[in-house]
């Protein structure tokens, strides 16, 4: 059986040689190969950003609201008005209301006790919420805000979005810190 000549065999040698040289469509794989770089560092900046705008929300909310504190403006602060307050000021949060946990208290200058404290945020797969404390405190104590809500990336399967530290529910922590002196009434 060698020596046999296969029908065919030759042209189907010459159409792979042609084809292994051929140039047609090398700009398509270039293509196929790159796009979807590009487009994943595209969505990766997509989403830096709204991550850094929430931040930036957040923070602002949070110092708008600190500021009223320190002054005085409300008499006798609640977590409720407070968690209002803030979630009005940083309006591009979604779901501000039911994810944002505030802890307001004064710290000793004595000891400086509690400011290693992590910031402490809800748990969306729980129906527990930490217990926090908010205590407003009196004239000229120094006092310790942290405010901490839990956020959904909007694009989940992006490379920021794998890399963020996650709660188990998906989302990130979003948080801020602030001190103030009690101001004399």
């Amino acid at each position: 059986m060698t020596g046999v000549a296969v029908p065919g065999r030759g042209r189907v040698a010459r159409w792979l040689r042609r084809a292994w040289r051929a140039e047609r469509g090398t700009a398509t794989t270039e293509f196929v190969i790159i796009f979807p770089l590009f487009i994943a560092i595209f969505l990766t900046a997509i989403e830096a950003g709204i991550v850094m705008a929430r931040q930036v929300m957040l923070e602002r909310a949070v110092d708008m609201s600190v500021r009223d504190l320190r002054l005085g403006i409300w008499a006798q602060p609640t977590v409720a008005d407070l968690r209002t307050r803030i979630c009005e000021r940083a309006a591009i949060i979604r779901g501000c209301e039911e994810t944002l946990l505030i802890e307001l208290r004064p710290i000793d200058t004595a000891t400086w006790s509690g400011l290693d404290l992590g910031v402490a945020c809800i748990n969306r797969e729980e129906d527990i919420t930490p217990a926090t404390d908010f205590t407003p405190g009196t004239t000229n104590d120094l006092m310790l805000l942290r405010a901490c809500l839990i956020a959904d990336p909007i694009l989940p399967v992006n490379g920021l979005a794998l890399t963020l530290p996650r709660d188990p529910s998906g989302g990130f922590r979003v948080a801020a810190v602030s001190a103030f002196v009690n101001e004399p009434r």
